[in-house]
C-alpha cells in the first residue's frame, strides 16, 4: 500500500481531526475532513479493509457518497458501480446485495459494526434496510478474499456500513453547534424525502440527532406500464452520544425505525408495519500496546405481512404474519504493533438471534383456521467467533496477511404447529390434502439442535515492484451456517412454502434440518497499475474462481401451477469464477476549464451446481458501468452509461427468466457554494423499457392480471427526474 494508517494512528487523527463526516482519500486511507465539491471523490474509489488489514476494498465517503443520495432511498443501490457488487431485486428501500455471485446471507453485512438478522421469511428487512441513506458516512466493500478479522459467518465478503462519528469542539472552542436540512425529490413514483441532522458539542462530550422520513408510490416503467407493490414508507430517528478524552472514545447510539408499509412486487406478500428499535454501543482506545475497539449491539425488530391494496388489500383478513427477532451480540478487536514490520490483530465476537414467526388464523376461513400456524417457534442461532491474524511488511515491496478463524454457530427451534391438525379440510364435495398436519408432526418428532463447528484461513501476498503497480495474490477459506429459516421452514404444502423465500422468484421453499455448512474456497489474484501519486490514472483487474463444497441450493420437490414449483434447500457443490475491472483517468485538468475525470467498472460471473449442471440463480451477466464526470469550481456534474448484456444463462429448476440486453444513460449536477447545495438529474434519461437481470418476477402485476400465464420478469423504473437540496448551518 503507498499509504498506511496504524489503527491506533487512525484512531488518534480521528478524535483530533473531530470530523463530522469520514470521507475515502484516493489513496485508501481515512480521510480526515469532508471534501469539498472541488475536491470531489470519484464514484468508486480504492480504499483500505477494516483495521487497514488487506486487501484493499472499493468503497464510498464524503462527496462520492452525497452525489448519490439524489437518485435513491435504498441504502443497497448506493453500491451500484462498485466491482464485483450486484443487487437482487426486492423492496423499494430493500434491495438484497451480492458480491461476486453470492448473495444474502453469504455477505456479511454490517451496519455501525453489527451484524443483523433478518426478520422475515422474505427478508423485506435486510440489514441495509435498517439505517437510512443520509445517516451514512462511509462504505467499505470487500468481495471474495475477506481478511479474518472483517467477520466470519460468510463466504461472499464483507460490506461495512458506518454512520457519522462523534462531532467534538475545536480546541479553544467552547460549546460547537451545527446542523443540516436536507431534502430530495424524485418524479417517477413522486418519491419524496426529508432529513435533518443536529450536532451540540464541546471538546468531550457531543451530542446528535438525526432524523429522516422517505415515501415513495409505485413506480413507472420504461413502457408506461404502473409497475405495482412498489411503494414504500419509511422513518427513521437516532440519538448518538459521544465522549472522548486523552486517545479513548466511547458512543452511545440509540434509535427506531418505522415502515408503515412496503410493497414487494416479486413476492406474495407486503410488509404491512415494521418497527425497531436499536442501541449500539462503542469504546475505542488507543495505548502504548497498540489499539483496542470494544462494540456492542442489541436490536428487536417487530414486522407484518400481508397483502397491500394493489395486491388485494385485506378484504377477509387477508393473510396476517407477524415476525419477531431479538438480536444482540458484541465484538472486541485488538491490533498490537509487535514490530515495525509485524502487526497482530486478535478478537472475539458473539452473536445471538431469537426469532418468533406466527401466522394469526383468519375468522370465517377454511384454510387458515382456527389455530395460529406457528412458522418458526422459538428459533435461536448463535455464534462464537475468535480469530487471530498476522500482517508483516517484509521490505518495501513485499507485505503478507495471514489469519485463522474459528466460529461455533449453535441452532435450536422449539414445536411448531399448522393451521390445523386436520388431514384434510372439508369442501363440498370436494376435500383438500393438508400436509402440513404431517409436516409438523415429522417435525415436532425429530431433535432439532444443530451445532457447527467452523474454521476459515485467509493468506495474501502483495507485491509492490514500484510506485505505479502492485500485484496481489491469495487464499482464502471461508465458512457460512444456514439460517434459521433454511434449516427450519418446515411446511411443504403450497401456500405454507410460498410464504417462505427471499429469492424474488414467488416459488415456495421449505426447509432442511440436515443442511450442511457452506466452505468457499477461493483464489483470487489483482493487478494493479497507476501513476506514482495514484491521482491521473488507475487500471485494477482481479480474476477470481471459488469452489463451493455444500452450496445450498435446492432441489425441486413439487409444483404450485402456471410455473411455480415448491423447493427444499439441499446441499450441492459448485464453483463461481469470473472478474472484476475498474479503471479511472484523468482526461483533461486546468483552472479555467476544470477537472474531467472517466472512470469505470466491468463484472462478469457464472455459476454452476456441479451436481446437477444446472446454472446457479440469480448471476449478473456481463455489466458495466462508464461515468464522465466533469468539476470546476463548486459544480460537479456527471454522465453515466449503464450496459448489461442478455441473460441468457439461468437456473431451469426454480424457472429463472431470461432478460434482454440494454444501455441506460444518467444524468446529474450539483452545485454548493458556502453551506447550500443543489443536486438535480435525470435517471434513465431515454425512458428506456429493461428488466434487471436480477430483478425476479413481476408477481404483483401477474397476480393483478388474474393470474393466467406465467409470470414474467420484472421491469426495470424508467425515466425520473430528481433533485435535491442541503442547507447547512
Amino acid at each position: 500500500m503507498t499509504s498506511r494508517f496504524t489503527a491506533a494512528g487512525a484512531l488518534r487523527a480521528a478524535l483530533l481531526s473531530g470530523a463530522a463526516l469520514a470521507g475515502l482519500s484516493p489513496a485508501g486511507t481515512l480521510a480526515q475532513t469532508t471534501p469539498s465539491p472541488a475536491q470531489s471523490l470519484p464514484a468508486i474509489s480504492v480504499i483500505a479493509s477494516p483495521d487497514d488489514a488487506m486487501p484493499a476494498g472499493s468503497g464510498l465517503g464524503g462527496s462520492g457518497l452525497a452525489a448519490r443520495l439524489t437518485s435513491t432511498s435504498d441504502v443497497a443501490a448506493l453500491l451500484r458501480g462498485l466491482p464485483g457488487v450486484s443487487l437482487y431485486g426486492n423492496g423499494g428501500v430493500s434491495s438484497l446485495p451480492a458480491l461476486n455471485g453470492l448473495g444474502a446471507d453469504r455477505v456479511n453485512v454490517l451496519v455501525d459494526g453489527a451484524p443483523i438478522a433478518p426478520a422475515c421469511p422474505n427478508q423485506m428487512n435486510p440489514a441495509l434496510s435498517a439505517i437510512a441513506p443520509t445517516r451514512v458516512s462511509k462504505v467499505e466493500v470487500l468481495a471474495g478474499i475477506t481478511p479474518v478479522s472483517a467477520g466470519g459467518d460468510s463466504i461472499a465478503g464483507t460490506i461495512s456500513v458506518e454512520s457519522a462519528p462523534p462531532v467534538f469542539a475545536a480546541p479553544g472552542e467552547a460549546v460547537h453547534t451545527e446542523g443540516k436540512l436536507s431534502a430530495f425529490y424524485r418524479s417517477n413514483g413522486h418519491g419524496v424525502s426529508g432529513a435533518a441532522e443536529a450536532t451540540v458539542a464541546n471538546d468531550t462530550v457531543s451530542l446528535r440527532y438525526d432524523g429522516s422520513w422517505s415515501r415513495a408510490g409505485n413506480y413507472e416503467a420504461g413502457n408506461g406500464q404502473t409497475v405495482r407493490s412498489t411503494l414504500y414508507n419509511v422513518q427513521d430517528n437516532a440519538v448518538t452520544l459521544g465522549a472522548q478524552r486523552d486517545g479513548h472514545r466511547l458512543t452511545l447510539q440509540g434509535g427506531i425505525q418505522t415502515m408503515p408499509y412496503q410493497g414487494f412486487p416479486t413476492q406474495r406478500m407486503d410488509l404491512t408495519d415494521n418497527r425497531s428499535l436499536f442501541v449500539n454501543g462503542r469504546y475505542e482506545g488507543s495505548f502504548d500496546w497498540g489499539a483496542l475497539d470494544v462494540r456492542a449491539n442489541w436490536r428487536r425488530t417487530g414486522h407484518s405481512m400481508n397483502f397491500l391494496e394493489d395486491k388485494g388489500g385485506t378484504a377477509g383478513g387477508g393473510m396476517p404474519m407477524d415476525t419477531r427477532t431479538t438480536d444482540a451480540g458484541y465484538s472486541v478487536k485488538a491490533t498490537l504493533p509487535l514490530s515495525a514490520r509485524d502487526t497482530l490483530r486478535v478478537g472475539n465476537e458473539f452473536r445471538h438471534t431469537h426469532l418468533d414467526d406466527w401466522w394469526d388464523p383468519v375468522a370465517g376461513s377454511m384454510m387458515m383456521s382456527p389455530l395460529t400456524y406457528w412458522n418458526v417457534n422459538g428459533g435461536t442461532r448463535n455464534r462464537v467467533g475468535t480469530f487471530a491474524e498476522w500482517e508483516s511488511r517484509w521490505s518495501p515491496a513485499w507485505t503478507t496477511l495471514l489469519g485463522v478463524r474459528n466460529d461455533v454457530v449453535w441452532m435450536d427451534t422449539g414445536a411448531v404447529q399448522p393451521y390445523s391438525w386436520q388431514n384434510s379440510l372439508g369442501m363440498g364435495m370436494m376435500a383438500m390434502a393438508n400436509p402440513d398436519a404431517a409436516d409438523a408432526r415429522a417435525f415436532n418428532a425429530r431433535g432439532r439442535g444443530r451445532t457447527d463447528v467452523n474454521f476459515d484461513v485467509t493468506a495474501l501476498a502483495r507485491y509492490t515492484p514500484s510506485d505505479s503497480s502492485a500485484i496481489e495474490a491469495g487464499y482464502a477459506r471461508k465458512t457460512r451456517s444456514p439460517n434459521l429459516y433454511e434449516r427450519y421452514a418446515w411446511g411443504t404444502g403450497g401456500m405454507s412454502s410460498s410464504m417462505n423465500g427471499w429469492f424474488g422468484d414467488a416459488n415456495g421453499y421449505v426447509g432442511n434440518p440436515d443442511l450442511k455448512p457452506e466452505v468457499a474456497n477461493t483464489v483470487s489474484t489483482t493487478l494493479s497499475l497507476h501513476d506514482a501519486a495514484r491521482k491521473s490514472w488507475e487500471v485494477k483487474l482481479t480474476p477470481y474462481y471459488t469452489y463451493v463444497q455444500n452450496y445450498i441450493d435446492v432441489e425441486r420437490i413439487g409444483t404450485l401451477g402456471n410455473g411455480f414449483v415448491t423447493l427444499r434447500f439441499a446441499n450441492h457443490d459448485a464453483i463461481l469464477f469470473g472478474a472484476n475491472l475498474s479503471a479511472a483517468a484523468t482526461v483533461h485538468e486546468d483552472e479555467a476549464l476544470g477537472t474531467v475525470r472517466l472512470s469505470g467498472a466491468v463484472g462478469w460471473v457464472q455459476g454452476r451446481n456441479l451436481d446437477t449442471g444446472d446454472a446457479l440463480y440469480h448471476m449478473m451477466p456481463l455489466n458495466a458501468l462508464v461515468t464522465l464526470e466533469h468539476r470546476l469550481g463548486g459544480w460537479n456534474s456527471a454522465v453515466e452509461l449503464q450496459a448489461t448484456a442478455r441473460k441468457e444463462r439461468v437456473e431451469a429448476v426454480r424457472n429463472e427468466p431470461e432478460t434482454p440486453s440494454y444501455a441506460l444513460v444518467n444524468l446529474r449536477t450539483g452545485y454548493e457554494w458556502g453551506n447550500v447545495r443543489v443536486d438535480a438529474g435525470i435517471e434513465n434519461l431515454f425512458d428506456q423499457a429493461y428488466y434487471p437481470p436480477l430483478g425476479g418476477v413481476d408477481y404483483a402485476d401477474y397476480r393483478a392480471g388474474g393470474s393466467r400465464g406465467t409470470a414474467g420478469p420484472l421491469p426495470g423504473a424508467g425515466r425520473s427526474f430528481v433533485a435535491g437540496l442541503a442547507v447547512k448551518f
